[in-house]
């Protein structure tokens, strides 16, 4: 979906006239999330955010799936497959599923780890578990009470922020803040922005860790673009952190093409941008998680990946959390 402007303050006649369905979406919404989930006898770690779009899921996801791995760790990662036809329990397997089968997030993940979607979470961590997974990494489903999670890493955008800070369908926010706090046992803030400044000291004061973190872009794909004048294209949640991103790489973005997320690319769409690209001399390049829905299209070719990397600023200190939240769950399991 592609996020209204209403959303975003200052606050409109829009926004306040929804308050009142924002409210009773937000009392169904926290009455789920105090729900007791299914044990699923392995640890559970949770990647989600406060509200819908994008805040950097996915390659938190993909950070924490390495610092597990550096412990010696056997992460399997659990996804809906949101934008896929298939329910699963299913294995993500990129030699034989696209897109429209698992959905771009999972396939372009699976790619690097082990991944499990499926619509019902408790049977997807059980397939899981039987392919050998020591530790379940959730990406999304923070407010779904489906399975228990030992802890819940919540991702915000230092840019971005929470909009104005309401909930559906009066603002962004999935939940009331006050209550997905309440379930929230580390905030990861990406960026160097002031947004997520209120959010962070509301998470500190209830004792949990705010990890700061940046996106690093890969140096080959830097080194794709140096010299080149660039058509930039992005369906994700926020596509405009991408063009950021591009930019502060030092590449000369000329045009920006924002999607909304999830988009579903039609060939017609990737040829006009194609055909724009050579009218004007410029290189297409757009996000990993975009270009796993191309590889079919004859275009696909033409189009440079930009590949980035979380780089957290202090790992010791998020090894030494995952390592306490893994013990925890480890003695409440023997102890069961």
């Amino acid at each position: 979906m592609r996020e209204p402007a209403f959303w975003r303050p200052p606050s409109t006649w829009l926004s306040r006239l929804l308050m009142p369905l924002g409210a009773i979406y937000g009392e169904v919404a926290g009455s789920r999330m105090a729900r007791k989930g299914v044990d699923v006898g392995i640890p559970v770690l949770c990647v989600g955010n406060y509200h819908v779009g994008g805040a950097g899921k996915t390659p938190t996801t993909l950070a924490l799936v390495q610092v597990l791995r550096d412990l010696g760790e056997t992460p399997v990662v659990l996804s809906r497959g949101y934008g896929g036809k298939l329910r699963g329990p299913v294995r993500v397997d990129p030699s034989r599923h696209v897109a429209a089968d698992v959905g771009d997030e999972p396939l372009m993940m699976a790619r690097q780890v082990p991944v499990v979607i499926s619509g019902d979470r408790v049977a997807g961590a059980a397939l899981a578990r039987s392919t050998g997974a020591s530790v379940i990494v959730m990406d999304d489903g923070f407010q779904n009470p489906a399975i228990a999670k030992d802890a819940s890493f919540i991702v915000i955008d230092s840019n971005r922020g929470l909009g104005n800070g309401r909930v559906l369908p009066a603002g962004p926010l999935r939940a009331p803040l006050d209550l997905q706090i309440a379930h929230t046992d580390a905030l990861v803030v990406i960026g160097d922005g002031v947004a997520a400044t209120g959010v962070a000291a509301l998470v500190a004061g209830k004792g949990g860790p705010v990890l700061t973190a940046r996106l690093v872009p890969d140096e080959t794909s830097v080194a794709a673009l140096r010299g080149k004048r660039v058509l930039a294209f992005a369906g994700i949640g926020d596509p405009q952190r991408f063009f950021r991103t591009l930019c502060h790489a030092g590449v000369d973005v000329v045009v920006e093409k924002a999607f909304a997320d999830h988009h579903p690319y039609a060939p017609g769409e990737i040829d006009a941008l194609s055909l724009q690209a050579k009218r004007d001399g410029l290189t297409l390049v757009t996000t990993e998680k975009d270009v796993v829905k191309l590889s079919s299209m004859p275009a696909a070719a033409e189009i440079v990946p930009f590949a980035v990397t979380l780089v957290f600023e202090d790992k010791t200190a998020l090894q030494a959390f995952v390592i306490e939240k893994l013990n925890q769950a480890r003695v409440k399991t023997l102890r069961t």
